[in-house]
């Protein structure tokens, strides 16, 4: 919880499932909300984010409740980079709420679940009635997209990918020379610590989600990611093969993505950086528990935009 002038964050990070209310990770977020009635000074407005799923659940029905019998209005969201052209698939729902007086730019979307980012850029008389949920509407989306290798580090590294590649193919020892220098202004170290080893592809490449510099769209980095390869996040090609199938993944030298192409993935600004203190895995689970600014920035200007 941030508190910031009358106004609190409230990062409930829950995940759906059936203990839902009876889940541990969620007694803090519930004891906020049970303190809301009673606080002196309430908050004038909350910003409320979680995963998809959390709409469907106790603790929803319950935030519901409690933000209407304190006078708060509500407009919630569920809402992905791709919806603003970043190819990174992460959705989630987002609550803003606002006590009463004051109101939301578009109030015929009060108490309404959106699905659209058009409302944080437009003024609507009528409830949103937008489906995306078509396979031509989902090609539509990603086809807006900027391409991932607008996101990498290194915009032409074939050069790496040869030295590094074949360091890894071949066995070579730790002594070789690595590659290492500097892109746009940012340190980066040798790749050879990034690719995944063939034993991992061989056991893990058919759960693998790979994607390739031209791609428009990787899925979400958990906190999990480089730790493991299932289910945390894509990897990325640095080998382009004739064929794009996983009978091939050995030979295109899959590589995780960078922490820093992480965060470029979350629009962090280029000036971020981690301190030297925090180590490769540490800068990882900050970031899979971290927020997209392309999508959190327009909800955040929406919710303290009066009318």
């Amino acid at each position: 919880m941030v508190p910031m002038h009358g106004f609190f964050l409230l990062l409930a990070n829950l995940i759906h499932d059936k203990k839902d209310t009876g889940d541990a990770r969620a007694f803090s977020f519930l004891q906020i909300l049970e303190l809301l009635p009673f606080l002196s000074k309430p908050p004038s407005m909350l910003f409320v984010e979680n995963v998809v799923g959390f709409e469907t659940s106790d603790t929803h029905a319950k935030l519901v409740e409690i933000l209407e019998k304190t006078d708060f209005i509500t407009q919630e969201f569920i809402l992905t980079p791709l919806q603003f052209g970043i190819p990174y698939s992460r959705p989630r729902y987002f609550c803003l709420a606002k006590r009463k007086t004051s109101s939301f730019v578009n109030e015929c979307l009060n108490r309404q679940l959106i699905q659209s980012p058009g409302p944080l850029f437009e003024q609507f008389d009528t409830v949103v009635d937008e489906d995306d949920s078509s396979k031509e509407d989902r090609h539509k989306l990603l086809q807006s997209c900027q391409s991932i290798e607008k996101f990498l580090e290194l915009k032409n590294p074939n050069h790496d990918i040869a030295v590094e590649s074949a360091a890894l193919m071949t066995g070579l020892s730790n002594d070789t020379p690595r590659t290492s220098g500097k892109t746009n202004g940012h340190e980066y170290e040798s790749l050879d610590q990034y690719y995944v080893h063939p034993s991992l592809i061989e056991r893990w490449g058919s759960a693998m989600d790979v994607v390739y510099p031209d791609s428009k769209r990787c899925c979400c980095f958990t906190k999990s990611y480089y730790r493991y390869v299932k289910g945390t996040g894509s990897l990325l090609a640095t080998v382009q093969p004739m064929k794009r199938d996983k009978n091939s993944l050995k030979e295109q030298c899959l590589r995780y993505f960078t922490p820093r192409e992480v965060a470029n993935l979350h629009s962090f600004p280029e000036e971020f950086e981690f301190p030297e203190r925090i180590s490769l895995r540490q800068r990882y689970a900050l970031l899979g528990n971290s927020l997209s600014i392309a999508v959190v920035a327009p909800l955040l200007q929406y919710l303290f935009t009066e009318p």
